[in-house]
């Protein structure tokens, strides 16, 4: 029996640095086999996983607050890798291997001020994450839709331009990683 996922809830273990609150999320990806019936089967196109907002309109990646990417708060008692990973899992239900880090995107959240950071300032650590598992069950999926998109339409439906940042570093390390063997668009 399979012991039930719980999403951690509350600021008192998280991490901030200089007035950010510091926030891990992921770029959740897998391989949809290109093979249109018409053509070379061996191409794949890369698709992107996202999430819906709970505070509006708009698709996010997983991530804490009001995702679009995965995200969420890294608290004190894990490492970044750990954080993007947990994230992954309570705001989309998914699991896979955490690839390269992507890179440190600074923002402004109405949603996430508090008396550590009155601004709302937020730092989010960005991960590549190729998906091998989507759960039937995971701590969010009352408030959250997955859907899975090319990256241009992703690209396309991305909330805030810091997202649209990632999403853009996450397709030059995707070239860069595959040399180009895959569909990004």
């Amino acid at each position: 029996m399979m012991a039930e996922l719980v999403a951690r809830t509350g600021r008192h273990q998280q991490r901030y640095e200089h007035g950010y609150r510091l926030i891990a999320g992921c770029v959740p990806f897998r391989y949809r086999d290109g093979n249109d019936g018409c053509g070379d089967s061996s191409e794949k196109t890369v698709e992107v996983l996202m999430i819906n907002s709970t505070s509006g309109p708009g698709l996010l990646f997983p991530k804490c607050g009001f995702a679009l990417l995965l995200k969420g708060g890294w608290e004190n008692d894990e490492t970044v890798e750990e954080a993007a990973v947990r994230e992954a899992i309570e705001e989309a239900g998914v699991r896979g291997d955490l690839m390269d880090f992507l890179g440190y995107y600074e923002f402004r959240s109405k949603t996430l001020q508090d008396e550590c950071s009155p601004e709302g300032l937020c730092k989010a650590a960005m991960f590549a994450l190729f998906v091998k598992e989507e759960l039937e069950s995971w701590p969010e999926q009352s408030t959250r839709k997955r859907s899975w998109l090319a990256v241009s339409e992703a690209l396309g439906s991305c909330r805030h331009a810091w997202m649209r940042d990632a999403l853009e570093c996450f397709c030059k390390w995707h070239e860069e990683c595959n040399g180009g063997g895959s569909r990004l668009h």
